[in-house]
């Protein structure tokens, strides 16, 4: 008996292949093995072609299925993890009306301020917890002032994981914490928020129906299923966006846990019993996965746009051509703490919510040419990522969310000994690393979905830790000195 998982994020798509009883992973594959196209015809514009997301969703699900020569019948649900806050327009026939407005797309920072102006920052606060800011329902407004052909065309707006799921499906369907992802939550009186769909002039109805986020969503249909060589009637059981879900893949449920990621963006996320904002939007407070409205489960978010991307240019662009990435991390590691004063500030990927939502693009200080060489770069990079968790971490500390254990995936800069020490260091918290990831996430939230675990204990009896780090604590005092310079540059 196995699960299915997909992962569909900014640059590639996902799928896992995960062994019901023992928990272990049978096949991972991910398409593009480039990473996907993001289109941006004007600054600050970020879009993808929904129809590029399918075909690479199509091959990833072809290559599990050739390496593991698991049937097809022996696949009992299926899950979705999907990039966040991104805008999906469909008409009466299911199909895509424009390409998809995605997560780090920053043209709706005027919309959503201005309504968080005009209807008021305390019910915007006390019930959605957040600014309406640049997130989903924002973007429909843009597109309902600039594309009115397409708006009036438009029979639902949907996220990136509930267009995946209806194209499986055929049923149309999004769930409370993707709602609340968009904005468009009220936590009040659980239900959309009528009073901000009123305000931008938008009817509800444009919500499809609402299901819950671990049951039963739907089920393959036959033709869907030929094309990805499955199962009909196969049930879809589980999608959440990506930062829930991989706090769900790190059985990150509970208050005071968090989870951490440092892809493309950087991510820390933790959860409270309580309904608490943080009064400026900097991070941001959504219906966790396990949320009801019995027991209280707010995902607090804290985004750094520019992450493993900063790194990304670094190597392209400052390390030797050629070099892989563990090659880049050997080459950082004789430069000490601090880099020799060079400090880096990576926020040159769209606008950033921890900063109000300014784009000040990355910056690089503290070269000295007579010294300062290309390890160097790469060491200040990593420093400087780190000390952005930092910054934003502090917001998320003064809305009761304590920083003593952050969890995270053994991915991306946590395979980096630089990033994760310095961020050990100056946070002083421990790090547990565990050999999972998204769609291996969303597949354990299939199985909760349909029953085949009695609850996410049972789901997760088999997550190892593979590694812990601890701050150093001769080198704490060297970290907050740089980390102090640092802040001069923001």
């Amino acid at each position: 008996m196995y699960l299915l998982g997909y992962d569909l994020g900014s640059s590639s798509v996902k799928a896992s292949l995960v062994n019901a009883k023992t928990g272990k992973c049978t096949s991972t594959a991910f398409f593009p093995k480039k990473e996907m196209e993001i289109k941006s015809v004007k600054s600050g514009w970020a879009e993808q072609d929904t129809e590029v997301w399918w075909q690479n969703l199509k091959e990833a699900t072809k290559a599990v299925m050739n390496e593991s020569k698991v049937l097809p019948e022996e696949i009992k649900a299926i899950g979705i993890s999907y990039q966040m806050h991104g805008l999906v327009l469909v008409d009466k026939n299911q199909q895509a009306i424009r390409d998809a407005i995605i997560w780090c797309d920053s043209r709706a920072i005027p919309y959503g301020q201005k309504a968080f102006n005009e209807t008021g920052s305390e019910i915007c606060l006390t019930k959605l917890l957040n600014s309406p800011g640049n997130f989903t329902l924002a973007k429909l407004a843009w597109v309902r002032e600039n594309e009115p052909g397409n708006y009036a065309k438009t029979q639902y707006y949907m996220l990136p994981g509930d267009y995946i799921a209806m194209r499986m499906t055929g049923k149309a369907a999004t769930t409370a914490s993707g709602i609340s992802e968009g904005i468009a939550w009220d936590f009040k009186s659980e239900a959309p928020a009528r009073f901000l769909f009123d305000y931008f002039g938008f009817d509800t109805t444009l919500v499809p129906e609402i299901v819950p986020t671990f049951g039963q969503q739907g089920n393959l249909k036959t033709e869907i299923a030929n094309e990805l060589g499955l199962a009909p009637g196969t049930p879809v059981t589980y999608r959440a966006g990506d930062q829930p879900n991989n706090a769900l893949s790190l059985n990150v449920l509970n208050p005071g846990e968090i989870a951490a990621t440092a892809g493309t963006s950087g991510v820390v996320y933790g959860v409270n019993s309580e309904a608490k904002y943080d009064p400026q939007s900097r991070v941001n407070s959504f219906a966790h996965v396990n949320h009801t409205k019995k027991d209280t489960r707010i995902g607090v978010l804290l985004c750094i746009n520019g992450t493993a991307i900063l790194n990304t240019w670094i190597k392209n662009n400052v390390a030797p051509e050629g070099i892989t990435y563990a090659e880049m991390n050997e080459l950082a590691a004789g430069i000490p703490v601090g880099s020799e004063g060079v400090s880096i500030i990576p926020f040159g990927n769209g606008a950033e919510r921890v900063l109000g939502n300014q784009e000040p693009n990355c910056s690089i200080h503290g070269v000295n040419f007579n010294r300062i060489g290309k390890a160097h770069l790469i060491r200040a990079a990593h420093e400087g990522i780190a000390f952005s968790f930092k910054y934003g971490m502090d917001i998320m500390n003064g809305m009761g969310i304590e920083t003593k254990t952050i969890r995270a995936g053994y991915a991306n800069l946590f395979l980096s000994p630089i990033f994760r020490q310095t961020l050990a260091n100056i946070t002083g918290a421990t790090i547990e690393l565990y050999n999972t990831n998204g769609s291996v996430g969303a597949a354990r939230g299939a199985g909760i979905g349909a029953g085949i675990y009695k609850n996410a204990e049972e789901a997760f009896a088999t997550l190892k830790k593979i590694m812990v780090i601890t701050p150093e604590d001769d080198k704490i005092d060297a970290t907050q000195k740089v980390y102090n310079q640092w802040l001069k540059f923001i």
